[in-house]
């Protein structure tokens, strides 16, 4: 398995796509299976909603809407042949368009370059809502592949209690945790920073006795050159913040980490007999869990934008038999 931590090319979708391709056929090179990427990577994360007020966050608006991409695109047509020219399964985190809105995707991509399916974040952080909306309970996704029964979610999401143990409940086996980066204020936010979001990756494998592949963007030159205008901006987002990592169902760190400003792809072999040793323990959604006392309900249903009401039946005109009588009499 690979987690990708690297840089993306910011609001650039053509140059992003070129990118991750490059990085899905060095993956492959290295031996992956299963090459994950961090949240947003195409075309890069909008940092300038933590720095500054809306009315100057719309100067990058447009170009990032321009350069989102859609589920079935050319760009995604790209992506699909290099996971089958590679034979490697991708989840690969980008902005999707639909219509005038942006969500925070991830894509399932198969090692025969079909698309699985397209996941949302379900809610979008903080700041994140304005620029993205929701998904809905469909995106509750575990998808069976060769190499396990394999699902994802996005940075946050791994705080939300009643959406891991949804996961829990469909039996995933390999989870990728995609993420941003982890410099944005750093020092002054502690639940933005590494030790905690790397702690929730780190639990969510405990928790759910999965594989976790946390794949984690940087911050490098490029994006302090794009985002901080000021010496202030550039102390919010500092350069670096990349913290990928790869855990075992059971917490054990399996692959070695690099450095947090360099860009790189993790690896690891993952043995399946872990699983069962983790689950022999603590079974959340089996022999651990309390259904008599705690039950989660969960709507997956997609929730479709418009309904068409059915056609109202033709109208019919009844006359009472007293009215009919009254005419004929005054004929």
């Amino acid at each position: 398995m690979a987690a990708v931590q690297a840089e993306p090319v910011w609001l650039d979708l053509a140059a992003s796509v070129d990118k991750a391709i490059a990085l899905i056929g060095e993956a492959a090179r290295g031996g992956a299976k299963l090459v994950a990427f961090g949240e947003t990577f195409v075309p890069g994360y909008p940092w300038w909603i933590w720095l500054d007020s809306p009315a100057a966050g719309m100067a990058f608006v447009p170009r990032y809407a321009a350069n989102s991409m859609t589920r079935d695109g050319d760009e995604m047509r790209r992506l699909r042949r290099a996971a089958a020219d590679n034979g490697v399964h991708v989840v690969l985190g980008f902005s999707e368009r639909d219509g005038g809105s942006l969500y925070m995707a991830q894509a399932f991509i198969s090692d025969t370059g079909e698309l699985i399916s397209v996941r949302r974040k379900l809610k979008p952080t903080h700041v994140e809502r304005s620029v993205y909306g929701e998904g809905d309970g469909s995106d509750l996704q575990v998808h069976s592949t060769p190499l396990g029964k394999l699902g994802a979610l996005n940075c946050w999401e791994h705080f939300q209690p009643l959406s891991k143990y949804a996961m829990y409940s469909l039996g995933e086996e390999i989870h990728v945790a995609s993420w941003p980066s982890f410099s944005i204020y750093r020092g002054a936010a502690s639940a933005l920073g590494p030790e905690v979001n790397t702690a929730a990756s780190l639990m969510y494998g405990v928790e759910g006795q999965t594989f976790v592949v946390a794949a984690c963007s940087v911050i490098g030159e490029a994006a302090q050159a794009l985002f901080c205008d000021t010496e202030t901006k550039r102390q919010l987002l500092r350069a670096g913040g990349g913290y990928a990592r790869i855990f075992g169902p059971e917490g054990t760190p399996l692959a070695e980490p690099l450095a947090e400003t360099e860009e790189g792809i993790l690896y690891a072999d993952l043995d399946p007999a872990l699983i069962a040793i983790a689950k022999s323990a603590a079974d959340p959604v089996g022999h651990y869990s309390r259904p008599d006392v705690f039950r989660l309900l969960i709507n997956r249903n997609p929730t479709p934008r418009t309904v068409e009401a059915p056609a109202e039946p033709a109208a019919v005109i009844l006359h009472h038999p007293d009215e009919e009588l009254s005419e004929m009499i005054s004929g």
